[in-house]
């Protein structure tokens, strides 16, 4: 089923060639059509995230069959969808969590990958929940299993990643704790509900969390190796490790004395490359678990930016010198 005559070409975002933010330009591309299982979305904003600098610069490709556009996530309009999707209608307004495509006018995304706006957030709102609180949930709730009276350890928390693990965990009953790398941004965790914000060119966040706790739960890292040593003195037994990225080195040493005696679990995971089925079931719970929160006011999207979507270039130089607080996100006016 169709909306409208749709236009046969679109304004989009590609990458050029591997290389800095100038290698992204606009073009005209065709359209995408919808496959089985699919929707076709009018983009009204799509989120920007350190994946897509990842893409930009050759170091994180896409998913076979996925779209070679970068953007993991937006929200828009429904305008047309495959003869077996049932569950939406041409009209909708979704948010989407994508494999790629999302830097432009129109994209494709799987029906189970799309959730309802929720109420209360503009289109600009509601493309900043997907990759971020698709990412937090599974890894922190699932992975992490971190439950109410437990307490987490966010590095990077004014980050996307960032703000809304300290908003999920602080509205599911947490102590939250976090690093951050200026004042400004250490403020602006606290205000989200981080307890303590450490700023980690000043401090040391192991010494400041052990004197305040003893230990926390659930470390949920993106630094990599240069935290592994300290991020394994500061967990209580039982506790859990949750590596999602390597900004700094990907191999380390680890002390296996430690990870025995305190009975640690150390995982990591991706989502880009995960099944359409198991995005779908991460989008349920989002659905029945969060969206309640986040139309009750409880979790609100942190945006720093919002840039139109010719800026994608400017909205990677800010990812890239970590000048963003919360989200970047692009505006398509189409």
């Amino acid at each position: 089923m169709v909306s409208e005559n749709l236009p046969a070409d679109m304004t989009a975002i590609e990458i050029s060639t591997a290389g800095k933010p100038d290698v992204l330009r606009s073009v005209r591309r065709p359209l995408p059509l919808p496959g089985a299982g699919e929707v076709l979305i009018r983009v009204a904003a799509a989120g920007v995230n350190r994946p897509d600098c990842l893409q930009r610069r050759g170091l994180y490709p896409p998913p076979e069959g996925a779209s070679d556009l970068p953007g993991l996530e937006v929200a828009g309009t429904i305008v047309a969808l495959a003869g077996d999707v049932t569950t939406l209608s041409v009209g909708d307004r979704v948010c989407a969590l994508l494999a790629g495509g999302g830097y432009a006018e129109y994209c494709t995304a799987p029906a189970v990958q799309c959730l309802p706006i929720p109420a209360g957030l503009d289109f600009a709102q509601a493309a900043a929940l997907p990759e971020t609180f698709f990412t937090v949930w599974t890894n922190i709730f699932d992975r992490g299993r971190l439950t109410s009276g437990e307490s987490l350890l966010v590095h990077g928390g004014a980050s996307g990643i960032g703000t809304t693990a300290i908003q999920l965990a602080r509205a599911f009953g947490c102590r939250v704790f976090t690093t951050a790398g200026t004042d400004e941004k250490c403020r602006l965790c606290e205000e989200l509900g981080a307890e303590r914000a450490i700023n980690y060119h000043q401090e040391n966040f192991l010494s400041i969390i052990k004197s305040a706790t003893g230990g926390v739960d659930v470390i949920l890292d993106i630094v990599g190796s240069t935290y592994l040593d300290n991020n394994t003195r500061l967990l209580n037994p039982e506790g859990r490790l949750i590596i999602i990225g390597v900004l700094g080195d990907a191999r380390g040493e680890l002390n296996l004395g430690r990870i025995l005696t305190k009975r640690l679990v150390i995982t990591g995971s991706t989502l880009r490359a995960r099944s359409p089925a198991t995005k779908g079931d991460i989008a349920r719970s989002l659905y029945t678990q969060v969206w309640p929160k986040i139309e009750a006011g409880t979790i609100t999207p942190v945006i720093q930016k919002r840039l139109p979507l010719v800026a994608a270039a400017r909205a990677h130089e800010m990812l890239e010198a970590n000048e963003a607080m919360g989200k970047i996100v692009l505006l398509v006016d189409n």
